[in-house]
């Protein structure tokens, strides 16, 4: 354990020597976020903070794989391949704005191929309740999620500390649960995306001074549906407890982006119609807004935690209902504000 503390320590740190350099890096090949009416930030800022994350989350596998002296079961080349593949089509989008079509297409294939390595969804455990699928059935349902999850990470990093700061909270979750069920590399792994998430959030905490762009954004969403996909077919914890970890960002991105199809708007453009978003506008500022949403992520995890060790499965039911009416109250009443606001308005 002194070890694997060292190794995630790395992580951290390399992370955050990595992202000051890019934060101070003025020079020729210094690629900036500019604002427009949409940001909610007022001047340039570097946005390849995902090169430190990245960095800090690749040392920590490397590390890990040469102290355990055990074969990475998250190391097979496909999965690799994968991950190669979102890590470079996120890097050109942050540089030069790939299509929003292509890098779609990559993303499948990313996942296409983390499925053709062996990770994808047989069997789904709900409270009790148990369904096997077919090979057909989980290659598609195992596809689409990575895919979902890699785009609504993206969707989320939208404020200063958000995406981080939920990265440092969902994936240390995921570390506590595979440590609980002696999942060691899990645990490790999931611990150092963690800690690289931290070292990127001691720069990108409001006021940021680096943003982590697709590259970072994308990457953390197409590790959380690996762990999850990993931890559900190796029986660390089912699907659905790593969803309750990531449900604020999973409910927030979904009911957005639901809504913006039935107004038959662009979903995929830049818009601030977030919950998160709406909480700025409504002047709770960025550092109040962060620190709620980071609340609200902690009670979701203390959640999935609790119900995930308790085997009544009563309980369990009882549990995601509350956690599901809340996270709905929530949005509800955002909405409702932001409704009276735009009555005052107007």
């Amino acid at each position: 354990m002194f070890i694997h503390s060292w190794v995630v320590a790395a992580g951290f740190l390399v992370s955050c020597a990595a992202s000051y350099m890019i934060s101070r890096y003025r020079g020729r090949w210094a690629v900036l976020d500019q604002p427009n009416r949409r940001s909610l930030h007022d001047k340039p800022l570097p946005r390849l903070g995902g090169v430190g994350i990245i960095l800090g989350i690749l040392v920590t596998a490397f590390m890990t794989y040469h102290m355990s002296g055990m074969e990475p079961m998250y190391a097979s080349p496909p999965v690799l391949c994968g991950f190669a593949i979102i890590i470079s089509i996120s890097l050109l989008d942050d540089i030069y704005q790939v299509p929003v079509l292509l890098r779609l297409i990559l993303h499948i294939v990313a996942a296409m191929l983390v499925v053709y390595g062996g990770t994808t969804v047989d069997n789904l455990l709900f409270t009790g309740w148990s369904m096997h699928l077919s090979a057909a059935v989980g290659i598609a349902f195992s596809i689409l999620f990575i895919v979902w999850m890699t785009n609504l990470y993206n969707f989320m990093d939208g404020m200063d500390g958000l995406a981080a700061g939920m990265g440092v909270i969902g994936f240390g979750t995921f570390a506590i649960l595979g440590w609980l069920a002696n999942a060691v590399q899990f645990a490790q792994i999931s611990a150092g995306i963690a800690t690289a998430c931290g070292g990127f959030l001691c720069l990108n905490f409001p006021p940021a001074k680096i943003f982590m762009g697709d590259l970072g954004a994308a990457s953390l969403g197409f590790l959380a549906a690996f762990l999850m996909l990993w931890a559900n077919h190796h029986n660390i914890f089912p699907l659905w407890v790593g969803i309750v970890v990531f449900s604020p960002f999973i409910i927030d991105a979904s009911w957005t982006l639901m809504r913006r199809v039935i107004h038959s708007e662009l979903f995929w453009h830049a818009h601030q119609e977030h919950f998160y978003q709406r909480l700025v506008r409504l002047g709770w500022g960025q550092r109040r807004t962060v620190l709620s949403e980071y609340a609200v992520m902690l009670g979701c995890s203390a959640s999935a935690l609790i119900l995930n060790m308790t085997n009544v499965y009563f309980v369990q039911k009882i549990g995601l209902g509350i956690v599901l009416l809340v996270l709905i109250g929530f949005g509800l009443q955002i909405n409702e504000l932001a409704a009276r606001r735009k009555k005052g308005e107007t």
